[in-house]
């Protein structure tokens, strides 16, 4: 299999290019129609309206949906919570724990020698757990796994303390900006070390 062909399905273990525009929309419509409407209600209905949207459009193009769901039912959690507080800020907060989750199950994965990045792409890249008897190449997933550690702590190190602050604009910004740029520099550094860790036989 060659190196193309790995990164394409690397990529699409990340979401792919339409399941970040699916995830980052109604984010960015959010903060805009807040804004202009300064209210909260309205803000959270135009984002579902974009999400849910999103959504159709998958389906009626008959696209992989997977993405655009998730993304969908995320919306709407995060919808409720900034709802039934009244507080714009908390929006945010499903997110915070979501990168509090997958920090935690990623930071206890490599203490413990079992590296989430090889879990996860160890299958899609026809390798299945053999990475583990090769040293090498655990080594690459570990150190890999460890960039994801990284990125999900720093989010919740930056963003709560602005979430505390109840600076709507300023979180939804960073929260942006600490989105796509992060997730696609993490996901690129992830192949970046993969590609170059020694390759091993897979199965047919």
């Amino acid at each position: 299999m060659s190196q193309h062909e790995d990164r394409e399905k690397v990529l699409q273990a990340f979401g792919g290019k339409k399941g970040l525009i699916d995830s980052g929309i109604p984010a960015v419509i959010f903060l805009v129609v807040f804004n202009i409407a300064d209210a909260l209600r309205p803000a959270l209905i135009s984002a579902i309206a974009v999400s849910a949207l999103l959504t159709l459009i998958r389906l009626a193009r008959r696209e992989t949906v997977q993405h655009a769901m998730s993304g969908f039912i995320g919306v709407l959690i995060c919808a409720w919570f900034a709802n039934r507080t009244g507080n714009a800020s908390d929006l945010y907060i499903p997110k915070l724990l979501t990168n509090l989750g997958y920090g935690t199950v990623y930071l206890i994965g490599n203490l413990v020698g079992w590296p989430i990045m090889g879990l996860v792409l160890g299958p899609i890249l026809g390798e299945n757990l053999k990475w583990r008897n090769h040293p090498e190449r655990k080594r690459a997933y570990t150190l890999a796994s460890w960039l994801w550690v990284a990125m999900f702590f720093t989010r919740i190190a930056v963003q709560y303390p602005i979430y505390r602050t109840g600076n709507v604009n300023l979180l939804g910004t960073v929260n942006l900006a600490m989105g796509y740029p992060l997730f696609i520099a993490t996901a690129y550094g992830t192949w970046q070390i993969i590609k170059n860790a020694p390759a091993i036989p897979t199965e047919r």
